[in-house]
């Protein structure tokens, strides 16, 4: 019998290589693909992409499914080779062809290939997906043997045997890594405002409330001219009224009905009681993003902060959360006056009474965000005394000078910084 020629079994061992380098390639493309662009496109029909997708649905199959054939083929090409060693130079050729064979496989069966798929992975998984999807269902008696044995030697070792398939879910952090990875595919406005939404779950109600001391109402128990006046400069449409104290509060009066009764001259506490809704009241602590669904649920687009005694706290409404989303976009007359001021020689004039949250966001800096909210808070905690003008302090890397104190409270700090400032939008 004529033994077969030495430009065949090259050709053979060829042919074999590709195969090895089809499934080495094939498996990275397959495991490197985007599982939402993939959904996305298998939506469209997309006949490869609905394949993989099928062959990912279950990936201890397509592995065992890949593994079983490129051991096949490479058990193939290591015997090839060897008779092809042996044929060429006798006993020497063996030690010949495995080094020759191992510098090959690595190169054209191994590395080329997986980084061709690794840079191109849907194109090289929907073109494997049309060979394996047939190849699974002929193969799938053995893939099932293999990976009942797999089972067993994990169970042996008391290793995990579930079959979890390969979970797409992602947390919060994830989905957030993976919104700011989209620079260039989305708009910065859109993408920011993306993030922002992811934000709310970190921020609460107590980092954007109006504090008790700045809420604007009317006092029931106050002269009634004067109360006419107020009401007159009052630029909110939706106003507390509360008697004396802004604890003991009523509930919410809407101008828009106010007006009608002032113009027909019918405007008096017993008809602005009659107009007055029912306060309605959020814990304090509150993430926002549960707060947004509960003004959507009770129909309602303002509420008081009260702590776990009942006290009033501040004031927050359902345009302070969106504007967490959106960035500012009310009329709102709070935001015309800045509590934050840049001087001359570069420092910042900030109110005491700002949020904390707020100057790291708007300076690009790191004052401590867990204990006190506000800037005068944080200082009086540092220091545990109420401080004069002038005082000096240093809170982390932050040099403060206290410019002015009034009614048990600091009203005015500068803050120095060493670099400029770098406006941090983004931050929970």
């Amino acid at each position: 019998m004529n033994e077969v020629s030495i430009s065949t079994l090259f050709i053979s061992l060829a042919v074999l290589i590709l195969l090895s380098a089809f499934f080495s390639g094939s498996e990275t493309g397959l495991m490197s693909l985007n599982r939402y662009k993939l959904k996305h496109l298998a939506d469209k029909q997309h006949g490869g992409a609905r394949r993989a997708l099928a062959l990912l649905q279950k990936p201890d199959q397509l592995i065992s499914l890949i593994l079983l054939g490129n051991n096949f083929i490479n058990i193939l090409i290591t015997q090839l080779a060897t008779y092809i060693g042996f044929r060429l130079y006798g006993e020497p050729g063996i030690a010949i062809a495995t080094g020759v064979l191992t510098v090959i496989l690595l190169l054209f069966a191994e590395v080329t290939p997986k980084t061709l798929a690794a840079n191109n992975p849907e194109k090289i998984a929907f073109i494997a997906s049309y060979v394996y999807q047939p190849l699974r269902k002929l193969l799938l008696p053995l893939i099932i043997l293999i990976n009942w044995l797999v089972h067993q030697s994990m169970r042996l070792f008391q290793l995990n045997t579930q079959n979890v398939a390969t979970s797409t879910a992602l947390n919060s952090d994830e989905l957030r890594v993976a919104v700011t990875e989209t620079a260039g595919l989305i708009e910065d406005s859109h993408r920011d405002m993306l993030i922002s939404i992811l934000d709310l779950e970190k921020v609460k109600i107590d980092d954007i409330m109006i504090p008790r001391n700045e809420i604007t109402g009317i006092d029931l128990a106050a002269d009634w001219s004067e109360t006419l006046k107020q009401i007159t400069r009052l630029p909110y449409t939706r106003i507390p009224v509360y008697e004396e104290s802004i604890d003991n509060i009523v509930g919410v009066a809407l101008m828009r009905k106010i007006l009608p009764l002032l113009m027909r001259d019918n405007f008096n506490r017993e008809t602005l009681e009659k107009i007055t809704h029912a306060a309605y009241f959020i814990p304090e602590g509150t993430a926002l993003t549960t707060q947004l669904i509960n003004f959507q649920k009770n129909k309602r687009r303002i509420g008081f902060v009260v702590d776990e005694y009942g006290d009033i706290q501040g004031l927050v409404t359902l345009e302070d959360i969106l504007e967490e989303i959106v960035g500012e976009f009310t009329s709102d007359p709070r935001a015309i006056h800045s509590t934050l001021f840049q001087d001359a020689d570069g420092s910042y004039l900030i109110e005491g009474s700002t949020h904390i949250r707020e100057i790291n966001q708007q300076l690009g800096i790191d004052l401590p965000k867990n204990g006190p909210r506000t800037l005068n808070g944080l200082i009086l905690e540092h220091l545990e005394m109420i401080p004069e003008a002038g005082t000096s302090l240093k809170i982390g890397d932050y040099p403060l000078e206290i410019m002015q104190t009034k009614n048990n409270m600091v009203k005015t700090v500068r803050l120095k910084l060493d670099k400029p400032a770098q406006p941090d939008s983004n931050d929970g």
